[in-house]
């Protein structure tokens, strides 16, 4: 029987929220599918007919040892998407490498040299504004900051950073998440934070519920995912684009996630038949 291993980390051992719904997506197809952790020594890599990553949720913390794991599997698996992209997307940057291509929320990159002058010119261009490591994920240490001697900037986690706008649409219309499996965009998510919260994730109350797919969404879903596909030189294997609306009314990307985008099956559960077929289809190649 075929075999993939998908990837998680040691507190999700059972993989993401709604994970066995792909287990069973795939156990439909003849394909022995399991959640594994990435960083276990023991497990016989090379047994797989390919690796795909999940829910590997403590990647930012560990970035330059998950990055080495990708490029260590993929020698001996098929891993989808595969460790040149994992590299390209695992910082931020890359918005700057969009930004042209498809419309963006705005990006500013800093570090400890330049943090100081750095946050002003942001400040001074943007007003209110929203700094983030360029390396993280699930709006951890994301802070929201009016000036430079803003208290809150003291929980800064350790950067370097990406500072953005505050999209104020976020409290309003939320966030949309579209999801593109293989090329096709498959299903529409939306976000809303809870209260004057900006992060939309369930940990700060946010709620999550599917909603119809529009050809608007869909659309600047695909241009990202194309755009990703020219930067690196290659085509993606899967995807979710999050989008916001900025102030002009232009609907802009917030993250291309090509790593280990959840695919929300707790609440879409309908998105473990379109990732089940791309495995089969990558197999078969």
């Amino acid at each position: 029987m075929t075999s993939v291993l998908l990837a998680t980390f040691s507190l999700l051992p059972d993989g993401e929220p709604g994970g066995e719904q792909l287990v069973a997506a795939l156990a439909g197809r003849d394909v022995d599918a399991r959640w594994v952790c990435w960083d276990d020594h023991d497990l016989d890599w090379s047994s797989a007919d390919l690796v795909a990553v999940r829910s590997t949720w403590d990647y930012t913390r560990r970035a330059d040892e998950f990055l080495q794991w990708s490029r260590w599997v993929e020698q001996r698996a098929l891993l989808l998407n595969g460790s040149r992209v994992f590299e390209w997307n695992i910082d931020k940057a890359y918005l700057l490498d969009l930004a042209g291509r498809v419309p963006v929320v705005p990006t500013r990159l800093v570090d400890d040299a330049n943090l100081l002058p750095g946050l002003a010119v942001a400040i001074a261009d943007f007003g209110t504004v929203v700094v983030k490591s360029r390396t993280g994920a699930g709006g951890l240490g994301v802070v929201v900051a009016e000036r430079t001697d803003d208290p809150r900037l003291s929980g800064l986690n350790s950067g370097p950073w990406a500072v953005q706008p505050l999209v104020e649409s976020v409290r309003s219309e939320g966030e949309t998440s579209v999801f593109v499996i293989d090329g096709e965009m498959v299903s529409q998510v939306h976000k809303l934070p809870a209260g004057e919260e900006i992060r939309v994730h369930e940990a700060y109350g946010g709620a999550s519920c599917p909603v119809r797919l529009t050809d608007e969404h869909a659309a600047l879903a695909g241009r990202a995912m194309q755009a990703g596909a020219e930067v690196l030189g290659r085509s993606l294997d899967y995807g979710r684009v999050d989008m916001m609306r900025l102030g002009d009314g232009t609907l802009a990307v917030s993250e291309l996630e090509l790593i280990e985008p959840g695919l929300y099956l707790d609440v879409s559960p309908e998105n473990a038949q379109p990732f089940a077929d791309l495995v089969l289809r990558r197999i078969a190649d």
